[in-house]
């Protein structure tokens, strides 16, 4: 496939080592990747079911806790309840906190509900004479109702962020499944084609040069032979009649 610019890798055994270095560590990225996006699923799964039966519970605590404030109201006379508890309140016995849960790599935050009784001491004599009982029960009542609010808070946020850490994942494993490593599949492809073709030129164009080679030596010998030839047709026989002239000494 064309790189940047419509030009090509070089071909050659270089080249061709570093893309495959490049797919095998394209493959375990990959392969990595899947099983982090399988086990994201996973607890996805775990978590929408979680929060289906917390969101049950929720509704159960504050159906509850309504009725218990109902009868809280009938107990007390029909007095304002919540504007002398908000009075008496001066911190709350409370409070949230968040605390990092992983996951395949991936941070979570996680709500936890802290109590502090001593805040809720002074509440604690409210009522004395007129029901103080049904206040304490409405007060557990609601505190289990915030618990579970609290417990549903902290299972839709880490429903968020894994969804939108699937996603994230997703696109990249599909980036690789289908983009990256195909190209580099495919660049591999072209270089070893390359590679094969100058193989074959070489191996083409050494047996031309050896045929030519022979063809020379060929020619050579047959003119060594004729000239050998030529040579003992030119050469005076012993029978000629012709005498040799007289040697003076």
């Amino acid at each position: 496939m064309s790189q940047a610019g419509g030009q090509r890798p070089p071909a050659n055994r270089m080249t061709l080592q570093t893309f495959k270095a490049r797919l095998g560590g394209a493959t375990k990225g990959f392969k990595l990747l899947k099983k982090k996006r399988d086990a994201l699923k996973a607890r996805f799964q775990a978590l929408l079911k979680d929060i289906v039966d917390t969101k049950l519970k929720v509704g159960e605590g504050l159906k509850e806790g309504a009725f218990a404030l109902a009868k809280a109201h009938y107990a007390s006379s029909g007095d304002d309840i919540a504007s002398s508890i908000i009075e008496r309140a001066k911190k709350p016995s409370l409070t949230t906190k968040m605390y990092p849960d992983n996951v395949a790599g991936v941070s979570i935050p996680v709500f936890k509900m802290l109590r502090d009784s001593s805040q809720e001491a002074v509440a604690q004599t409210m009522g004395v004479g007129s029901g103080g009982a049904v206040l304490s029960a409405t007060r557990d009542t609601y505190l289990k109702a915030v618990e579970c609010i609290v417990q549903l808070a902290s299972l839709q946020t880490a429903f968020h962020t894994l969804d939108e850490e699937i996603k994230m994942t997703s696109r990249r494993v599909n980036a690789l499944e289908y983009v990256l490593i195909p190209r580099i599949e495919e660049i591999m492809h072209y270089i070893t084609q390359e590679m094969d073709e100058e193989a074959r030129e070489e191996f083409f164009r050494v047996k031309k040069v050896v045929e030519k080679k022979k063809i020379k030596l060929a020619k050579e010998k047959e003119a060594m032979m004729l000239a050998d030839a030529t040579a003992a047709i030119d050469a005076p026989s012993m029978l000629q009649s012709k005498k040799d002239a007289d040697l003076v000494f």
